[in-house]
């Protein structure tokens, strides 16, 4: 079976700045592959470069069996950074999930496309923001909302930096329970960036370890260890360097 996701080699500059240097692993279809790493490591412009954002330095990128820039634009659904939003913009929850059925801004809803919102707000526990708007939302609520307008239409690839950001645990499981049932529903791959290795190693079928080149790339269990992610972040939990000689 075609991987989903390849990269052989990749390297990414910005001028004199190397991003991401010598990547080179392989996502089976049907993944959902966490990327963990320092601030800094490379992890958003590993997205960008993969949903054609950013355009590799050196090496070779495959998405979906082609080359991201030519990716049909229903291919790949995307959530993005809860902080990179500007939330004054005048809009409800729900006209902001209709949006990922139609390609303008829906000023009267159809019957129809409020009910399938409505029910793509259900599936991500998020139906009674429907008619709030966008500036009245908590982290958590938005990315709750962001996740439900992916599912409006169901894409191959989904997309997801950082959606984990604001929400507590029971909202962190809850949101990867809607990521694996999407995958499970649409024979598609997920990518999501996260600071939550614990949630990641539970949840993700893949691991990659990212600081600028692939510390470590595999089955969630193999690939994030207490040990790696020891020696990436200094600690892992409550443990930590300062804790001497206990085991990691």
């Amino acid at each position: 079976m075609t991987p989903a996701i390849e990269l052989e080699n990749v390297s990414v500059r910005y001028g004199e700045i190397s991003a991401l240097r010598d990547l080179s692993f392989s996502v089976p279809q049907g993944a959902f592959l966490a990327i963990i790493g320092p601030n800094g490591a490379g992890k958003t412009t590993l997205l960008n470069t993969l949903t054609g954002i950013a355009r590799p330095t050196r090496g070779t990128v495959r998405v979906l069996d082609k080359d991201p820039a030519s990716l049909d634009g229903d291919a790949v659904g995307y959530i993005p950074q809860v902080k990179t939003l500007d939330r004054h913009f005048p809009a409800r929850a729900l006209e902001l999930v209709v949006t990922g059925l139609r390609p303008r801004w829906p000023w009267r809803l159809r019957a129809a496309d409020r009910a399938a919102a409505m029910n793509a707000l259900e599936r991500t526990g998020a139906a009674h923001v429907a008619e709030r708007p966008l500036s009245a939302l908590s982290g958590g609520e938005l990315q709750r909302v962001y996740l439900a307008r992916c599912l409006m239409r169901p894409s191959k690839l989904l997309v997801l930096d950082e959606p984990g950001a604001g929400l507590d645990l029971a909202g962190a499981a809850a949101m990867h329970h809607v990521i694996e049932e999407y995958i499970a529903d649409h024979d598609a791959t997920a990518v999501m960036i996260t600071h939550d290795w614990e949630g990641a190693r539970n949840h993700a079928s893949h691991v990659l370890l990212l600081n600028k080149h692939v510390v470590a790339f595999g089955p969630a269990g193999e690939a994030a260890t207490e040990q790696r992610l020891l020696e990436m972040f200094g600690y892992t939990g409550h443990l930590a360097h300062t804790h001497g000689d206990n085991d990691a």
